[in-house]
């Protein structure tokens, strides 16, 4: 019986390893919970770290965007004035030629105008000698027929 009480507990023994056993779990469970609340810390430290570089590439994000987008708008608003500046060139050359054409245009009928003037001119004088024409042979006609009138009535008179 020795060799079995060796082997067994008494209750007093059981439950001062019970109360040693519990001991190192609630040791256990601060160490645990030690552990959990450090690991905890660290991940919310992480966590907040990431977040910090995250706001910050968002903002950054944000600046280059605008950044962007001023520079855009500032393209987009020197295309537009030069493009502006372009049409009003074009506006002065078209007006330039369009003057030019008017000018030549107003030459041309000048010329025109005097040239029909020399012909009608030149047509005038042409009518005019036509007609001192006419009467210097209607008077050389007559003075013909008036002489020839007169010789043959002067062969008249000598004849009867």
């Amino acid at each position: 019986m020795n060799v079995i009480y060796k082997d067994m507990v008494t209750k007093v023994q059981q439950e001062i390893a019970l109360q040693q056993i519990m001991s190192h779990i609630g040791g256990v469970k601060k160490d645990m919970i030690i552990l959990e609340k450090s690991e905890f810390s660290a991940l919310r430290a992480e966590n907040e770290k990431i977040k910090l570089q995250l706001y910050q590439l968002r903002k950054q994000v944000m600046d280059e965007v605008s950044k962007v987008r001023t520079d855009s708008k500032l393209d987009f608003n020197l295309e537009k004035s030069r493009t502006k500046e372009l049409y009003s060139l074009n506006e002065r050359k078209q007006l330039k030629m369009r003057t030019e054409v008017v000018e030549l245009h107003a030459q041309q009928d000048r010329a025109l105008t005097q040239t029909y003037r020399k012909i009608d001119t030149e047509v005038a004088g042409l009518k005019t000698m036509l007609e001192s024409h006419k009467l210097d042979t209607i008077k050389y006609l007559a003075g013909s027929v008036f002489t020839c009138l007169t010789v043959a009535l002067g062969f008249y008179r000598l004849w009867i």
